[in-house]
């Protein structure tokens, strides 16, 4: 890996990914593409924005042109794919946003590696991030594993589900040497605070409601996003061309004990009476096609490639509360503009 591209590198998990790879690979030139949307913050890279072997460059993988023009330019080895329109409660409301960055922009990248490896196909790489969530919803028992079938749910799964398939295709027809990861949910400092873990530290801290989807009881399994970056860097170096894996927490939670657990980590860090916090819960409509239930078997990147998660969950959700709480400013910067219109047609017009 001497030229490695990661695109959607300013965002919450690709801004754990880029840092590890620059810090790690001295010797390796990181050029991060980034259209730099609302989910987008190079606020959260200030710490490894002058290396020398990090580069940002800004643009959209829905541009063709744009895409090939970083192949031209950078000539990557490696490309590590985590530009992607990501929450749920948005692809109900524009669902084209997310066909146009998940699929077509996958694709746009797909087509500028095969054209630019065509006459050296060894030892390069195409990494596709993708997510359980393609998996559907499980009942009370099971595990997601590599072979369980499709079933999206939501057009944000459908979406990256098409992409899955595509990234497959270009394996079994042209050669292309990917491998494909499905993960649960990160949680971690840099997230943007649409999602539930830093939205609901958001509103404990300035004591506002906390909206639960209807009685809190869908189950998630939790990852802590460093943990995620270090199974990245292990798949795109020693996983098989043409797999795919599946990384998991081990680390399932129903979001309303996950909240309640928050509340209290939050009290105490706040000072403030015990209780405090959960008396903000209020249940909100469910979300259309809510799925009940994601859990991962990952004993197959455990088994080949000996990737464990290393933080558990108490302790990365209190580092990820001590993160939020020492970045006060970053808070209020990303929750401005689109942010807070987002919120108000997502929670306070239900």
């Amino acid at each position: 890996m001497q030229h490695i591209l990661i695109t959607g590198g300013a965002g919450f998990i690709g801004s754990h990914v880029v840092r590890h790879f620059v810090k790690k690979y001295p010797g390796s030139t990181i050029v991060n593409a980034d259209k730099l949307t609302y989910a987008g913050n190079l606020l959260n890279l200030t710490d490894i924005e002058q290396e020398k072997n990090y580069h940002f460059v800004k643009g959209d993988i829905v541009d063709g042109d744009f895409v090939f023009s970083l192949f031209e330019k950078h000539k990557p080895d490696t490309v590590i794919h985590l530009a992607a329109e990501s929450h749920v409660d948005r692809s109900i409301a524009n669902p084209m946003e997310f066909v146009h960055t998940n699929v077509l922009g996958t694709v746009n990248l797909l087509n500028a590696a095969r054209h630019h490896w065509k006459d050296e196909p060894d030892n390069k790489r195409f990494y596709h991030i993708s997510t359980d969530e393609v998996y559907g919803s499980l009942g009370d028992e099971g595990l997601f594993t590599e072979e369980t079938p499709y079933d999206p749910r939501s057009p944000y799964s459908a979406s990256k589900a098409s992409s899955d398939h595509f990234v497959r295709a270009y394996w079994h027809t042209y050669g292309l040497p990917v491998v494909l990861s499905n993960c649960s949910n990160n949680y971690g400092p840099n997230q943007f605070p649409e999602k539930l873990i830093p939205l609901f530290i958001n509103n404990i801290i300035q004591k506002k409601p906390l909206p639960v989807y209807g009685k809190g009881e869908n189950v998630r399994d939790w990852l802590y996003v460093e943990d995620h970056a270090v199974a990245i860097d292990a798949i795109v170096r020693n996983g098989k061309p043409g797999e795919t894996y599946n990384i998991g927490g081990h680390n399932e939670w129903k979001n309303i004990d996950l909240i309640r657990l928050l509340c209290k980590i939050m009290d105490e860090k706040l000072g403030r009476e015990p209780g405090t916090s959960e008396g903000l819960i209020t249940y909100v409509k469910d979300r259309a096609g809510h799925d009940l239930r994601y859990a991962i078997d990952a004993s197959k990147v455990k088994d080949e490639l000996g990737w464990v998660p290393s933080v558990t969950f108490e302790e990365g959700l209190s580092k990820t509360v001590d993160w939020y709480l020492a970045n006060g400013e970053w808070l209020r910067q990303v929750t401005s503009g689109d942010y807070m219109q987002y919120y108000r047609e997502q929670y306070e017009e239900r």
